[in-house]
């Protein structure tokens, strides 16, 4: 597909990357010389310097022949004002990114007044991510597919742990009061599998398990991680992502306390958020931080401009005993000296966006095929879970799956048969319209048909 991405800075640029690493004709705009630059030497793309809300300068980029226009500047009018210009000058679908809470309660107006198809807001679907964690403090990352019904959850296995070092095969034998549950894959050495029977789980390995909720609070219920419930949290930084956060958690009945060095912003989320206890101060200050109470806490969010200041202020909160940590990183390259240093909760709000653009992107690009409802990406890019739904007609329907074909690298996780939870063995089978959620360790699979067949 030709796809037209407006603005190359972190979340454009990564999506950039991996638009081209899955063969599509990617057009950059971007007003800034040393930004073309870097983008003309390090992707394979056509990269035009210019204001991507000027008519011209998208024409020249040919936007009434392309399929996608992104349209992700850090400025939430650009993007909008690109948006309204490329669907009048003949784009087929857009997507903006827009950020500021103002625009977030008419979101729904402004896309349908100015031709917007789809409006992510980076740091609300970063605040959504992180009040999931709070919610299973053991975890490293949580995903749901099937409207809620199924969820998957990341977590780091222990030496006490009573399935280690027993074959996936024998478990349900040798454990038999474990809750039945599916081991969707397993991060060893930086390296991601999918096991099979023989597999043996070790202690430090990263464990991907799906299932309902019900079975999965009874999983973790069954290995003792759930004691702990999340009461009080403290949040380094007053950007967005800490304002959306605030007003996510404080209904759930969590204490916030807030760190925020600029004396007009602090006075500001005051305001906007009277349940929180709002602190003027820096909040990298390790003696300040413990002033308040921090080895008390049961969360620590490390949310500043800086990944540096996260990471450090993220490191003293975890050594002082708080037992959930979670901190805000940008570079992904960071990711896995980040999990050596003991931080497995880190979340990047440009990764999230450009996720979520890319399941937006596949789902246009296979418009004709099996429909995808949900798309995520895993262990920093290195796995995908994607949630189809069948459709009739389909070679599979119908077929046990151990008489199908099965992409290598890739495993079908659940399957949802009318509103039923089915962790599938060979003899199960996908009927039309079940949600199938299939995990796999290779990008760009955009049809259910690529992953199974006769």
């Amino acid at each position: 597909m030709r796809i037209i991405v407006i603005g190359a800075g972190k979340v454009g640029y990564t999506l950039a990357e991996h638009l081209i690493a899955e063969e599509h004709d990617v057009i950059i705009i971007d007003k800034d010389d040393e930004v073309i630059e870097r983008c003309s030497g390090s992707l394979d793309a056509l990269c035009i310097k210019g204001n991507g809300a000027n008519a011209k300068v998208l024409l020249d980029a040919g936007v009434d022949k392309a399929n996608i226009v992104i349209a992700s500047t850090e400025s939430d009018e650009s993007n909008m004002l690109a948006c309204l210009i490329s669907k009048r000058l003949g784009a087929n679908y857009t997507i903006a990114r827009i950020r500021d809470p103002e625009f977030n309660e008419s979101q729904m107006l402004l896309q349908n007044e100015l031709g917007i198809d789809v409006a992510i807001n980076p740091e609300r679907a970063t605040a959504l991510e992180i009040s999931r964690l709070l919610r299973y403090p053991f975890a490293g990352s949580i995903e749901s597919f099937a409207k809620g019904l199924v969820e998957m959850v990341e977590f780091r296995a222990q030496e006490e742990d009573c399935f280690i070092g027993i074959p996936m095969r024998d478990l349900s034998g040798k454990i038999p009061r474990l809750p039945r549950i599916l081991y969707a894959m397993v991060e060893r050495n930086n390296t991601v599998m999918i096991p099979g029977g023989d597999f043996k789980i070790m202690p430090g390995d990263k464990v991907f398990v799906s299932g309902d909720m019900m079975t999965i609070t009874e999983y973790f219920r069954f290995l003792g991680r759930n004691k702990h419930k999340v009461r009080s949290v403290m949040l380094l930084g007053g950007g967005r992502i800490s304002y959306y956060l605030s007003r996510l958690i404080v209904p759930m009945g969590i204490h916030v306390t807030l760190f925020e060095i600029n004396p007009v912003k602090a006075r500001s989320l005051s305001e906007q958020l009277p349940k929180v206890d709002v602190i003027v101060g820096d909040g990298t200050d390790q003696d300040l931080l413990e002033e308040q109470g921090l080895s008390q806490m049961d969360a620590f969010v490390s949310l500043s401009n800086r990944d540096e200041e996260n990471l450090i202020s993220g490191m003293h909160a975890s050594r002082s005993g708080v037992p959930k940590v979670i901190a805000k990183n940008s570079r992904l390259a960071y990711q896995e000296i980040l999990n050596d240093l003991g931080l497995d909760s880190v979340i990047s709000p440009q990764f999230i966006t450009s996720s979520t653009i890319l399941r937006y992107v596949r789902a246009r690009e296979n418009s004709n095929g099996t429909k995808i409802e949900r798309l995520y990406r895993l262990v920093g890019g290195k796995a995908e879970a994607i949630e189809f739904i069948a459709r009739k007609g389909d070679s599979y329907i119908g077929i046990p799956l151990k008489k199908l074909t099965m992409k290598t690298g890739s495993l079908v996780s659940i399957i949802v048969h009318q509103g039923k939870i089915i962790v599938p063995f060979g003899n199960d089978h996908i009927e039309e319209n079940d949600h199938v959620v299939i995990i796999s360790v290779e990008s760009g699979i955009s049809d259910l048909n690529e992953v199974l067949y006769k």
